[in-house]
């Protein structure tokens, strides 16, 4: 659930009670018209000027995945995908509040104080979309298609992520239920959820909503996939899901969407989150789904204290190798590691990228920023070293604001930050990393040194050159229509 608490490393003083303003949309996408959301088999789809599949040779070392002769004839069988990335589930508002203490730690206090906290609304300017919506912003301000696929419900919340994401040029499903559901009974499970983001004087954040109170999930009437959720997964090139998910959607309809997206080809992202731990230990069922997560993606990102829970490995590389030992479909696992930097694990190649230097405002949203600049790098074919560098960046520059939603990374901020160049070379870490696989694999490393080129197994690129070459990319894709920041 969302109960947890994250400590800054380095406290500014975030006034979470000023509202953003409402990011430009991206005119590269057509928009349509929303409709009212409402509660009763509520689905909507926005059509866009689609792109054929193929299935192009790609350069060594990039993060596009090859595919055997049968499975691209497959691939092209299956039309158009003219959707870059579709997000599931966590749709939710964020209400974000300076408190004097975060909850209470037992549930009993924590019920209380929510039940306290949501006696009346709150006011307008609190509110931030939330949960997967930083990720489908951030990636649409990097000028992909988006689509987010979830619930939300007809009230005033609801209309407000709508035009949220109206606003930034992102396409949303409904997901219905089931036609036996008695709405009048059910009330507040149709509503929109609702998230707490709580910032006490030191910075922590504290995170809760009605889901952590529930043994069922937020919007369990739902028990299968609409005929519309199925052809937005049908035409996405990526399906992104978090551990979140869990929150809202039963396992079995989450067992579901992985099944449909491996059946047309859509490639699964995925990442667990702190949910990550209690999944694994959960239901049978949530046990079950998580399991297929874990095999079945096509690429898992995780913390690095994520990867060790889930692996019981303390070495990056090691953790991320175990994991893809197991998997089935996996092709690269990602260990995000904060001011460190990342690192992106193949079976054949480790990609190394140490993080850019910032001062750091506000982490929520910054693991959502970095994912959706590894599905840029993922649908423009990027070398996997551009991809990581590109992603630490986004997430740095997301981190410099305060709070998610509206307030991720835009490519301004983003480019800037590229250009300053201040990476944080942690030399005895990298150096113990390359030490320790150099013999075993083959490693591209990012340096600030202006210095390309291969000694042995190990592989150098200059951020210079890497910004160099993205900044032509951004400018080739046409991103355009960015808000300022």
């Amino acid at each position: 659930m969302h109960h947890h608490t994250m400590t800054l490393k380095s406290p500014i003083k975030c006034n979470g009670l000023s509202p953003s303003p409402i990011a430009l949309p991206n005119p590269r996408l057509i928009h349509a018209i929303f409709p009212t959301v409402s509660s009763k088999k509520s689905s909507w789809i926005f059509n866009r000027k689609g792109i054929e599949v193929s299935v192009p040779k790609h350069p060594p070392n990039s993060l596009c995945f090859n595919h055997n002769s049968s499975d691209g004839e497959r691939l092209r069988n299956l039309g158009v995908k003219d959707i870059d990335v579709a997000t599931l589930g966590n749709l939710c508002v964020d209400v974000v509040l300076n408190v004097p203490n975060l909850p209470p730690d037992s549930f009993e206090e924590r019920k209380a104080y929510m039940d306290l906290l949501s006696k009346s609304p709150p006011d307008k300017k609190f509110w931030e979309a939330g949960g997967n919506c930083n990720m489908a912003i951030a990636a649409a301000r990097l000028g992909l298609r988006c689509t987010a696929i979830g619930h939300v419900g007809d009230e005033i919340y609801g209309r407000f992520l709508v035009d949220v994401l109206h606003n930034e040029g992102i396409g949303t499903v409904g997901m219905s239920e089931d036609n036996d559901v008695d709405i009048e009974s059910s009330g507040a499970s149709y509503e929109t959820l609702l998230c707490w983001v709580l910032v006490d004087p030191l910075q922590r954040h504290g995170f809760c909503s009605r889901a952590d109170f529930s043994m069922e999930p937020a919007f369990s009437w739902m028990s299968k996939l609409s005929s519309e959720v199925k052809m937005a997964i049908k035409k996405s090139k990526i399906l992104f899901c978090n551990g979140y998910g869990f929150d809202e959607l039963a396992p079995g309809l989450i067992s579901s969407a992985i099944k449909y997206a491996v059946e047309v080809g859509t490639s699964i992202f995925f990442d667990p989150g702190p949910r990550g731990k209690s999944l694994s230990t959960g239901t049978p069922e949530e046990q079950k789904a998580f399991g297929e997560f874990l095999r079945m993606s096509d690429v898992l990102l995780l913390t690095l204290e994520e990867a060790e829970s889930l692996t019981g490995i303390g070495n990056p590389v090691l953790a991320g190798q175990e994991l893809l030992r197991k998997g089935i479909r996996t092709k690269c696992v990602i260990v995000k590691m904060g001011a460190t930097g990342s690192i992106l694990i193949t079976m054949s190649t480790i990609s190394c990228a140490p993080a850019f230097k910032v001062n750091v405002v506000d982490t929520v949203g910054c693991g959502d920023s970095f994912v959706a600049a590894i599905a840029f790098g993922f649908i423009h074919n990027l070398p996997m070293v551009y991809t990581l560098t590109i992603a630490n960046a986004v997430g740095a520059a997301t981190a410099m604001g305060c709070g998610a939603g509206r307030n991720v990374a835009t490519l301004k901020r983003v480019t800037e930050l590229m250009k300053a160049a201040n990476l944080n070379e942690d030399d005895k870490f990298w150096n113990e990393i390359i030490d320790e696989n150099l013999d075993t694999q083959e490693i591209t490393f990012l340096s600030k040194m202006a210095v390309n080129g291969s000694n042995n197994r190990l592989n150098r690129v200059s951020l210079q050159k890497v910004v160099s070459e993205m900044l032509r990319k951004f400018e080739s894709a046409g991103v355009t229509g960015v808000s300022p920041s």
